[in-house]
């Protein structure tokens, strides 16, 4: 196995101003040699292998979780790739995983949105099977394989993916003995599993030889949804680490029914697989009381995307989902608390220490998805730490850390009445004051677009039809615009930060949805095209879909996606800049303006730049952090719908990306390559 990479908090040192340091050594050496050159010798031996121990730790820099700090800032200090170097950047290997599924055999298609890790001189990825993969960093080279073998024939809602594992260094073990270093993954059929990192092969004494059943849930078999089920309460994210804690939460199924699994967040022992905590963000006892209790009935609100930590405070940040169903909440009265919302949890014991919800009632599938980022800013004259957190409005909302207090002022505004029976709307939504939304939140039939009159006529017809008061209109009967869609705004791509410039570097999506509830007795006699979902238990179901016209492209005018720099110190948009393109999404579309629909986030380096794939074009770009002016662009097999990650091995700075496609955009080619850069 190949040395140790140690996480460093310098940029690398150049090799000429080591070698001035030595120099210096030894000239110190020789001056003070006529005193007492024994002392001097053994000073010397064990200044040089201190400065060259130091020097390989600065040398080697890892990526040890998802974000890469336990805070998800996706900041890396490597800066041999920067804007002076960037465009020299070429393939340096490329490892195949063989796990693909276009759908065709009755199976979910695959999407490839793994981030690997790095840690200990190994790299660790997932599959779309969920197989846990270990690489040579340096070369792409296959180390071991484990797999899981799910079922890949059950209906996971969101297809057949992961995004990435988790790991722990036990203590009290020396290294190299099995299971010493762990590595965590959760399944799509609900296992959390623990694997020894050097070999691959499951830690036994974690749970049931290797792994813990996680649906063993609150609510799941009670509900009446048994084995031909199991598919809609799954994992695709990782889960999260802290002191001796494993944490996971939960993917459910969106719109099958309103009575769906409890979205329970629980830790389990790292070392054992005991249960130590679980913590619903709906908790049975919230729900209303006497007549009113029968008619309340719901689930979901669950942790599907990415949790962060700070091991200092004991705390956990876990980003939550709607409840169940997404567009019709007469079952469910109220707020919905914890739904929508960011919650920090003392990692301990589970117990909540505070929340805050950014969108009360929802009824647009407006999750908390992207995953809270942990940052210190500079305001008012201080320095504060905040947990940075959007979700598919559009809206960014930035808290002190240890209250959930906003940092910048929010308020609540009215909204929109829902004219839907039974259904009865938030009066009022959270609004940030100072800081701007980050995507486009209104559209009216004027604003239609198309890249021929047809298009752009069928696109204007389209939106008059809907119910459209701005963003949070109810979704009704009759048809109603939400913008942003489903697709946001923010999305599980998240964001990254560059501490120094204090940039908050931020990709969203600015696409239209219609959504449309159809009462009970009506769903058979309905024809409408679009994404149908039954919403059992509810006076209706629901019928979505983008707005496009003919083309294919979206109704509202490009860009479709961007990419922003927003200034944390000031709350002021520091740059704008359109995101890929769109030019060959279902057709040749040449002259389509840039900016594309995008799944996938950023990472920032202090080489200044950002890098980011996520369009529907297969290439990976790199921006220029000050300015947002694009310097590179590399070419990936498929489209890489997934979030980059860097690291330095051997004195090299490589630059890694899953490519593989989005299992939902079936105008994109699948494909299952892992591909690194460097600098030849």
């Amino acid at each position: 196995m190949a040395a140790p990479v140690r996480p460093s908090l310098v940029p690398p040192v150049p090799g000429a101003l080591l070698n001035g340091w030595l120099c210096g050594i030894s000239w110190a050496m020789k001056i003070a040699c006529s005193r007492d050159c024994r002392l001097i010798g053994i000073c010397a031996i064990a200044v040089w292998f201190g400065v060259m121990g130091w020097a390989q730790a600065v040398k080697e820099t890892g990526w040890p979780s998802y974000g890469n700090d336990a805070g998800g800032m996706r900041f890396s200090p490597l800066a041999d790739i920067n804007r002076d170097t960037v465009t020299r950047l070429k393939v340096a290997w490329v490892f195949h995983t063989g796990d693909i599924s276009d759908g065709r055999d009755g199976h979910k298609r695959s999407g490839f949105e793994t981030t690997p890790i790095l840690v200990d001189g190994a790299l660790y990825l997932t599959t779309p099977f969920n197989r846990v993969i270990a690489l040579d960093p340096a070369t792409g080279a296959q180390r071991w394989a484990y797999d899981p073998q799910i079922d890949r024939s059950l209906d996971y809602g969101d297809g057949l993916i992961n995004r990435g594992v988790a790991t722990w260094l036990d203590l009290s073990l020396k290294r190299g003995r099995p299971c010493a270093r762990r590595i965590f993954e959760a399944t799509l059929d609900a296992r959390l599993i623990a694997l020894d990192a050097g070999t691959g092969k499951p830690c036994t004494d974690f749970g049931d030889k290797g792994q813990v059943n996680l649906r063993d849930v609150p609510g799941y078999e009670s509900r009446g949804l048994g084995e031909h089920a199991r598919g809609w309460f799954h994992m695709t994210s990782p889960p999260v680490v802290i002191d001796n804690l494993v944490i996971v939460g939960s993917a459910i199924d969106d719109n099958i029914r309103a009575d769906m699994p409890l979205g329970v967040v629980r830790a389990y022992d790292a070392r054992s697989g005991a249960l130590r905590w679980s913590w619903d963000p709906i908790p049975r006892n919230a729900s209303p009381q006497g007549a009113d209790a029968k008619n309340w009935n719901t689930g979901a609100a669950n942790a599907w995307s990415i949790m962060t930590v700070d091991a200092k405070r004991d705390l956990v940040f876990i980003p939550t989902g709607s409840a169940s169903p997404d567009y019709y909440g007469g079952l469910r009265p109220g707020d919905d608390k914890w739904a929508n919302s960011v919650v920090a949890l003392h990692a301990k014991t589970g117990a909540l220490a505070w929340g805050f919800q950014l969108v009360h009632h929802d009824l647009w599938d407006y999750d908390s998805a992207s995953p809270p980022l942990l940052a210190t800013i500079p305001h008012n004259g201080r320095q504060v730490d905040v947990v940075v957190q959007g979700n598919k409005t559009g809206f960014l909302y930035v808290l002190d850390r240890d209250t959930g207090a906003p940092v910048f002022p929010v308020e609540e505004r009215p909204v929109a009445k829902s004219d839907v029976p039974g259904e009865v709307a938030s009066p009022t939504q959270p609004f940030p004051v100072a800081l701007p939304a980050l995507a486009e939140q209104h559209l009216t039939a004027d604003d239609a677009w198309g890249p021929t009159p047809a298009d752009r006529e069928f696109c204007r017809a389209a939106i008059a039809k809907l119910r459209n008061e701005g963003i949070f209109t109810p979704p009704s009967i009759q048809g109603t615009l939400a913008f942003p869609g489903n697709l946001g705004g923010m999305t599980w791509s998240g964001y990254s930060y560059d501490p120094a410039q204090h940039l908050l570097f931020v990709n969203t999506n600015n696409l239209p949805a219609r959504v449309r509830l159809i009462p009970r007795d009506k769903v058979g006699d309905d024809n409408d095209d679009g994404n149908y979902a039954p919403q059992r238990g509810t006076p209706y179901a629901m019928i979505r879909r983008f707005l496009q016209s003919p083309s294919d492209l979206p109704c509202s005018a490009p860009p479709w996606g961007m990419l922003t720099a927003l200034d944390l110190a000031s709350g002021m948009i520091r740059w704008q800049t359109p995101l890929g393109t769109m030019e060959s999404f279902g057709g040749a579309h040449p002259g389509t303006p840039p900016g594309s629909i995008n799944l996938g986030g950023s990472i920032v380096t202090a080489g200044g730049l950002v890098f980011i794939a996520g369009a529907t074009d297969p290439h990976i770009r790199a921006f220029d952090s000050s300015t947002g002016k694009l310097l590179w662009e590399g070419a990936l097999p498929a489209a890489g719908n997934a979030t980059p990650m860097t690291y330095e091995v051997g004195g090299r700075q490589y630059l890694v990306i899953a490519a593989g496609g989005h299992q939902a955009i079936r105008e994109e080619p699948l494909g299952d390559a892992l591909v690194a850069f460097a600098l030849p």
